[in-house]
């Protein structure tokens, strides 16, 4: 799990790179509105699985889980339907690396969840 929040506190620092316009390769200027305003919502919700995941809180493995799988989906939106560059380009790499990591946490959660701290207790 240390691995998945390292994951999660570098996606919340890219998505604030790309929020401030200090990432090349971040969303064009034609990006629409409901989903720069995803991304731009990952700049909190990434760094807090993070936290969470470091406290070993269970609700940091679901909101992972959820927050790589939509970022998989949007980058692949954002790459394969706003793109229309042909062949690979940078931002399809980028969005095969968020959609495998997403597949290693949600097949990597049953075992680890065992782990982690349920809602409500203090520990």
């Amino acid at each position: 799990m240390i691995a998945a929040a390292c994951v999660l506190a570098y996606g919340g620092i890219v998505h604030l790179g790309d929020l401030l316009g200090v990432r090349p390769g971040g969303p064009r200027p034609s990006t629409p509105v409901w989903l720069m305003v995803y991304f731009t919502s990952l700049t909190v919700f990434d760094p807090l699985a993070a936290l969470l995941l470091a406290m070993r809180r269970i609700e940091g493995l679901l909101l992972g889980c959820a927050l790589l799988a939509s970022d998989a989906a949007a980058n692949g939106y954002a790459n394969y339907v706003l793109d229309t560059t042909p062949g690979i380009t940078p931002g399809r790499i980028g969005q095969a690396v968020v959609t495998a990591l997403a597949v290693a946490l949600i097949a990597a959660a049953p075992k680890a969840a065992p782990w982690l701290h349920p809602p409500g207790c203090a520990g």
